[in-house]
This record gives structure tokens, C-alpha cells and sequence, in this order.
């Protein structure tokens, strides 16, 4: 029988989460999702198929607007298996208190929650055992993803890493967020050192050595990562471009063909057809890469916020209710959502 699944939020990452788990209906099914604001994205949600539940509070508010609901919170959590809270930030703690805990429910949150809230801190890459047969599992943050990515591919080939300094450039806001962007400005985001994400990505690979700083720039569609990794032995750049290239979820950008900006990736995902212009992999400058002095590692790599996530998403619901291991869970992900999979290696 499928895994029982709710998606509790359904902005821009419960929408991608909620068509992913509906791909996949050996193993899982969608009961339903939770919407809080009566919407545009509620009626999309009802043209697709999927049954949509809210606050009790808020009933009145759909059927005024005369947009079906088929229940309350407590009823889609009475019918599911497993919550996906994809709820704004630190709200998914509470939900847990409020919901999770005392009907007894396993819960998926996401990144915007700090680590306390879960069992273990997910990145399918990194430490997808970690997850068998957890009940609370966080999958970490985009920009967290996005390095856990990168570094298992150097960890994964048996690379000794010696530190890791990553300097973000992150979008303003996500395209649709208009309260909080475009923005005319510079942003430290934070201004201490580190940033969050250093310490978010030590949840997942404790023995890393990280420091991370971050802006924030008038943009919406992408993050843009520098990085610098050094090495405890000397490495090469074939090295290094052998290892992206083997690694799941890894996308080498190639030089030469106007592919050197995120405008260009979005515009390229658009031209190829990827459904909503999603880029679930990190891209990474292929022209970026660059070995100094035989230990260190230099690179950039843009980050799609909206969509990276998602399959990480897929294979914590695999790995909680311990349907595969690692490599067979990452290698359906990967081609079920249409990511790069060509020459790739699913086992290390």
C-alpha cells in the first residue's frame, strides 16, 4: 500500500512537493494538502485533482469565495501516514506542538526551521541513513543543500577536505514575494560571520570546517555560491571535474555557449521545458573551476530556491518508512522528476 501522504502549506515549495509525490504513486499517495488562504493557488490545487483541507477558522472564508474545501486539518491528519510541513519559517515548530506530536504523526519540515525540531537534519547525498526509520526529519535549507551537494561529491570520492570558506550572493526574494523585493540595495544577510548556513550545513556533515558570509542582492531567481575548498592532498582540476561529474543532483554548466549567468539557466530550463523553469540540481561554471597551488579549489555554482529541495523531499519519505536504500531511492528521484542523470553513478 502507498504511503499516505499531507502537505501541510502549499506556497512555493508545498506546490513542488505535492506534483512530486503524485509522480510516484507506487509508493506514495497524496490525500491532500492544507491551505490556509482561500486563493488563486487553492482553485489550481482543486483543477489538479488534489483535495484541499484547511484551518477549522477558516472554512467560512473558502465557502464564501465558494472554492470546495474537503475538510479541516484534524480530518486530513486523521487519513495520512506522514506530514510534509511546508510551512513559512518557524512555523512548522509550532505545528508540531499543535499537531504533529499529540496525534502522533511523523513530519517532513523544511529548511526555515532550526534544527531542534527533527530528529536529524536530511541531506540525501550526505546522510540519507541517518534518516531510516526517523519520524522527524528537517531537509535542510536550499543554500544548505546546495553545499552538502557539493561537498558529499569531493567526500564521496575520497577526497580529505581541510576547510571550506563559501561566500553566498542570495536572491532578494522568490519572483512571486512581492512584499519583500525586488530590493535597491546591497544587503549583509547577516552581517556577522558566519551566516547561518556554515552552521546549518555542520547539522548534516558535523566534521566539516566551514565558514560561510552572505548578501543580498536585487534578484529573484537564483542564489550564486563562491567557493573555495581546500584540500588535504593534492588534487587537479580533472580531479575535480571527473568527481561533478559522476555525482547525482551535480550539473556541470559548460563554457562557450552563452550559459554564463542565472538568467541564462532559467531561460535554458524554459527552452528545454522543465515544468515551471525548475533546476532541482547545482549548476555549476564548469569555466569557474580552478585548482591553485594544488590544494585549493575554486569555483561558482547558482542555486534554483525554489526547486532544489524537492527531491530531497522524496527520498526522506523513502528513507523514514525505509522503502530503499540510498542509491536505489536517488537514482528513481533523479529520473522520475527529470533530473540530469547521464553519466552519472548512484553508488560509491
Amino acid at each position: 500500500m502507498p504511503i499516505k501522504v499531507g502537505v501541510i502549506g502549499y506556497g512555493t515549495i508545498g506546490k513542488r512537493v505535492a506534483d512530486s509525490i503524485s509522480k510516484f504513486p507506487d509508493e506514495f499517495e497524496l490525500v491532500g494538502i492544507l491551505k490556509p488562504t482561500p486563493d488563486y493557488e487553492a482553485e489550481i490545487a482543486i483543477r489538479k485533482g488534489y483535495k484541499v483541507y484547511t484551518y477549522p477558522e477558516k472554512v467560512k472564508d473558502f465557502e464564501k469565495l465558494g472554492i470546495p474545501i474537503s475538510g479541516t486539518i484534524d480530518e486530513l491528519l486523521e487519513k495520512i501516514d506522514v506530514a510534509i510541513d511546508t510551512t513559512p519559517a518557524k512555523v512548522g515548530k509550532e505545528m508540531k506542538e499543535k499537531y504533529y506530536l499529540p496525534k502522533n504523526k511523523p513530519a517532513i519540515f523544511q529548511g526555515g526551521e532550526k534544527a531542534d525540531v527533527a530528529d536529524v537534519s536530511f541531506n540525501a547525498l550526505a546522510n540519507y541513513d541517518k534518516a531510516i526509520g526517523a519520524r522527524y526529519v528537517r531537509v535542510v535549507s536550499c543554500n544548505t543543500t546546495g553545499i552538502c551537494r557539493l561537498l558529499s561529491s569531493f567526500i564521496l570520492h575520497g577526497y580529505k577536505i581541510r576547510k571550506v570558506r563559501v561566500y553566498l550572493v542570495r536572491r532578494g526574494a522568490d519572483p512571486k514575494e512581492h512584499k519583500r523585493g525586488p530590493i535597491n540595495d546591497v544587503v549583509p544577510d547577516p552581517v556577522t560571520v558566519p551566516s547561518h548556513h556554515g552552521p546549518d550545513v555542520k547539522t548534516v556533515i558535523p566534521e566539516i570546517n566551514i565558514v560561510t558570509m552572505a548578501v543580498a542582492v536585487p534578484v529573484t531567481i537564483m542564489h550564486l555560491h563562491m567557493v573555495n575548498i581546500e584540500f588535504e592532498h593534492q588534487i587537479t582540476r580533472e580531479d575535480v571535474i571527473k568527481a561533478l561529474e559522476e555525482t547525482p543532483r551535480i550539473m556541470l554548466v559548460p563554457s562557450g555557449r552563452r550559459l554564463d549567468s542565472i538568467a541564462h539557466l532559467i531561460e535554458w530550463a524554459r527552452d528545454i521545458g522543465r515544468y515551471r523553469n525548475d533546476i532541482m540540481e547545482n549548476c555549476i561554471f564548469e569555466g569557474s573551476i580552478s585548482v591553485v597551488d594544488g590544494h585549493d579549489l575554486y569555483l561558482m555554482m547558482a542555486i534554483h530556491q525554489e526547486s532544489i529541495v524537492i527531491p530531497e523531499n522524496i527520498d526522506a519519505l523513502r528513507a523514514m518508512f525505509k522503502l530503499a536504500d540510498k542509491w536505489t531511492s536517488i537514482e528513481k528521484t533523479d529520473k522520475v522528476l527529470g533530473i540530469v542523470t547521464e553519466g552519472k553513478k548512484y553508488k560509491f
